[in-house]
């Protein structure tokens, strides 16, 4: 009787590197938008990680294993692949919250900031109009695949920076940290620019109003015109979501590369 035996054996280096691939996928999935959020459950980002960790796995050729001597230089490598991985999902995060920071631009001037609440996905503090913004722009994402292009700039960092082979240029990530910022507030402005035009016109048209009847309870009157008046300039600009939708793509793929860049990949 002939028996069949599957040598199932590898070396030890091919477990290695497939352990950073995993690390990296995993710290990615863990802050990165639409596969971190909170109401995802833990065994389904588990599975994920794992699976896109094949699929990496048997795509990445050829395979340049790491060099180290002793335990405490592999546990280095591989608290670099977990903050590589960390740091390209937070700046993808980082920019889906644009959308908050617009909403509450609007609820501020429109009297809805006093409605605010803590989001469940992010445990952060939204506003009305910031919630809707993030759910908008969440949904125009899903429907453009722009989770597919996530994945793939997060297997293009494999070729861009190698397993094992990050260096982290602090003066560069700063830079790119304090260019992202003002491009946040510039962004998160440009959104909220028509009802924060419109309002500030509202703003001047009761202070004469003020000047012309002082009987009459303007402060009382003008957060009634300011909420009803912001209602209707944001159902006139919805229309304009997806062309905000596609900045906000744009600035992400923005920092992505660069934070690549100052991790010792190049463009």
């Amino acid at each position: 009787m002939n028996l069949t035996y599957f040598d199932l054996s590898f070396p030890l280096e091919e477990l290695e590197y497939f352990l950073l691939i995993l690390t990296r996928v995993s710290m990615f999935i863990f802050a990165a938008p639409f596969f971190g959020r909170a109401e995802v459950p833990q065994r389904v980002k588990a599975c994920f990680a794992l699976a896109l960790s094949f699929l990496l796995y048997e795509s990445i050729t050829p395979h340049v294993y790491v060099q180290y001597i002793t335990i405490l230089d592999y546990s280095i490598i591989v608290l670099k692949e977990a903050v590589t991985g960390l740091l390209i999902g937070l700046a993808a995060n980082w920019t889906m919250q644009i959308a908050a920071f617009a909403g509450q631009i609007v609820d501020t001037n429109i009297g809805f900031s006093m409605a605010a609440q803590i989001d469940p996905t992010t445990q952060m503090n939204v506003t009305v109009t910031g919630q809707m913004y993030q759910y908008t722009f969440t949904l125009i994402f899903l429907v453009t695949g722009l989770y597919r292009e996530l994945i793939v700039w997060l297997a293009e960092s494999f070729d861009l920076i190698g397993l094992g082979r990050t260096v982290f240029d602090m003066q560069e990530m700063y830079n790119t940290f304090l260019g992202f910022m003002a491009d946040y507030v510039m962004l998160g402005f440009r959104i909220g620019l028509p009802l924060f035009c419109v309002t500030l016109l509202t703003n001047g048209l009761l202070g004469i109003m003020a000047k012309v009847s002082p009987q009459m309870n303007m402060f009382a009157v003008g957060m009634q015109i300011k909420a009803l008046i912001g209602l209707v300039i944001l159902a006139l600009t919805v229309n304009l979501l997806p062309d905000a939708a596609e900045l906000i793509r744009t600035q992400m793929k923005t920092i992505i590369v660069s934070f690549i860049q100052a991790m010792g990949g190049t463009a």
